[in-house]
């Protein structure tokens, strides 16, 4: 397993400077966020986005993945006013390509949240064919797509990883993948393990975060309550190769620096512990 960092811990920082910080901590990848400054879609072109891949290669790390920024705003993929689920598509498509251009070809997805008096068969409908849309799009550009489980106050139709797998199953959405969010999981009081050994059947990637259960708080591991080392090696076991991508709240972006120097002392340290 290898560790990336999401830039969005650097919110106040150009990204090349984020990622420049980054491969000099010693991670081995990073996970490009594309809200603003950083690298939203309609901000970036293919020559701007070549100079950040090659200077993530000459700063040693890997873009491990593209996050969209999606989560509560500005997209809601299961939107049942068609103007809106249109142009979350859309925006999601330009967010593919412009991952494409850094080099990337893993971007996450969010379901989004029904609104009061829409109900569930509404919603599901309008994410299973904004689903489709965009697995076509991203087969097209060779980018595999991702769906994050959330947690109840962010999602009502995709809120734990097995949700996520049926959702997966039951519509026949060939080549979806999941994000797992450590953070999300616990907060669902879903067993971590049990979670890893459910994803064998789909493609995942992982992002590894902390909290004390209550609130989705984005924590370096070891500041909340989480128990990594059983998750850990449920990954060992099944023979996960990908990146463990921490990615840290709005809390720590006052000195990422630090943040992201603590982070990788205590990834580090949780491996080892595996390992031995």
């Amino acid at each position: 397993m290898k560790l990336s960092i999401s830039t969005f811990l650097y919110f106040n920082y150009p990204l090349a400077e984020a990622i420049r910080r980054i491969g000099e901590l010693g991670y081995d990848g990073v996970e490009i966020w594309g809200g603003r400054p950083h690298a939203y879609c309609d901000d970036v072109d293919r020559k701007e986005a070549g100079n950040i891949r090659r200077l993530a290669e000459k700063a040693g790390t890997e873009i491990s993945a593209f996050i969209p920024a999606q989560f509560r705003y500005p997209t809601c993929l299961c939107s049942g006013d068609p103007r809106i689920r249109r142009s979350s598509v859309d925006y999601l498509k330009r967010s593919i390509l412009c991952a494409t251009w850094f080099g990337c070809h893993k971007v996450s997805i969010c379901p989004g949240h029904t609104l009061f008096g829409q109900g569930n068969d509404v919603g599901m409908k309008a994410l299973v064919e904004s689903c489709r849309e965009l697995l076509d799009f991203a087969g097209q550009h060779q980018v595999s797509l991702l769906m994050e489980p959330a947690h109840p106050l962010e999602t009502d139709l995709i809120v734990t990883v097995d949700d996520g797998i049926r959702f997966i199953a039951n519509y026949g959405l060939k080549g979806l993948g999941i994000a797992l969010d450590t953070g999300h999981c616990f907060i669902n009081k879903e067993p971590l393990a049990d979670c890893v050994a459910s994803l064998r059947s789909v493609p995942f990637h992982i992002h590894i975060d902390d909290n004390s259960g209550q609130w989705d708080d984005h924590k370096i591991p070891g500041e909340g309550e989480i128990c990594f080392e059983p998750f850990l090696e449920a990954l060992k076991r099944v023979g996960y190769e990908g990146f463990l991508t921490a990615e840290l709240g709005w809390g720590y972006t006052g000195d990422p620096d630090g943040a992201a120097y603590k982070c990788k002392q205590a990834c580090d340290s949780l491996m080892q512990r595996i390992n031995r």
